[in-house]
């Protein structure tokens, strides 16, 4: 096994986890303090990469297609809370989930009717075309090390809006006890508010940069939805530290699993055997991840504290 090869897939799993971190922090906050499974989640992901698309192949400035891709989310974010889930916020799981599928499939069927059903071009500026080398004898795609430069810094002002500002501790109290929060007088109602409209700007974010590297379809929400789920799972509900650990681990293991698995199998397999069986047994390391994590961790890797 080459180093540099493992380098190149250190870097791959790197950018599927700060992709996937970017969509499940929004994702864990709603749920850790909402208490709302929000299946919609993934729309504002598909809008985020649509929106850059489109605003830089008519503007081409790259910059102000993510400023319109960041805004036309949060935007979206605020409506869709203010309009569908103020309702269900004391309504059962099985009701937010049938509900939130429900404004899932109205944006699928939206982007079919207006950008069509064939998958669209997300253009890449001249300055993320080509390679870095890395290390000597090491080309690394740009577009690939800006995605895991952004998503690290996107993780770090995270953090420090989380733990270092006013908005954060309400957010981690919210996380640990929502109902006491409302009693000491905090507008619960706009805390929400503010949180889905976040959540919605880092799911438009991950959609931003996933754009240029994955195909801009309809439905390219839906096949990161459950990767999300299954983060958020291992890094404990309501938890954007659990998040983040919990993305880059699914990050090496589907990136190391895929590449790596078929040729550890033809040590003991028939190279045929070992070509069919790696692909499949690699799609379920992620599940089988998440299973030891929560047989050892039920609430996962880093649970907010309960009182």
């Amino acid at each position: 096994m080459q180093p540099l090869i493992v380098l190149e897939q250190l870097l791959n799993g790197a950018q599927l986890g700060v992709t996937l971190f970017l969509l499940a922090a929004g994702l864990t906050l709603v749920i850790g303090i909402m208490n709302l499974i929000n299946l919609a989640h993934a729309s504002m992901y598909m809008a985020g990469a649509y929106i850059s698309a489109t605003v830089f192949q008519q503007t081409d400035s790259f910059l102000l297609a993510i400023v319109a891709a960041l805004v036309g989310a949060l935007i979206l974010g605020v409506i869709i809370e203010v309009v569908v889930f103020r309702s269900l916020y004391h309504r059962t799981h099985l009701d937010q989930v049938l509900a939130t599928f429900a404004v899932l499939l109205i944006f699928n069927e939206l982007t079919r009717i207006i950008w069509g059903p064939a998958a669209i071009n997300a253009r890449l500026p001249e300055f993320l075309q080509g390679q870095i080398e890395i290390l000597p004898g090491a080309p690394y795609p740009t577009i690939r090390l800006a995605i895991v430069v952004v998503g690290l810094a996107a993780a770090v002002l995270l953090y420090l809006l989380i733990s270092r500002t006013r908005l954060g501790i309400l957010i981690r109290a919210g996380a640990s006890n929502r109902i006491m929060i409302g009693a000491l007088g905090v507008n619960i109602q706009l805390l929400y508010t503010v949180v889905f409209g976040l959540g919605a700007v880092l799911a438009a974010l991950s959609g931003v940069m996933a754009g240029p590297t994955a195909s801009v379809e309809p439905n390219m929400g839906d096949k990161v939805l459950i990767l999300s789920f299954v983060v958020i799972v291992i890094g404990g509900l309501g938890s954007v530290r659990g998040a983040f650990i919990g993305a880059l681990l699914i990050g090496a293991v589907d990136t190391f699993g895929r590449v790596f698995l078929g040729p550890i199998l033809e040590w003991i397999l028939p190279a045929s055997g070992a070509q069919t069986a790696g692909p499949a047994i690699a799609s379920m390391m992620i599940y089988l991840t998440m299973a030891a994590v929560l047989f050892f961790k039920p609430r996962g890797l880093f649970p907010p504290r309960l009182r």
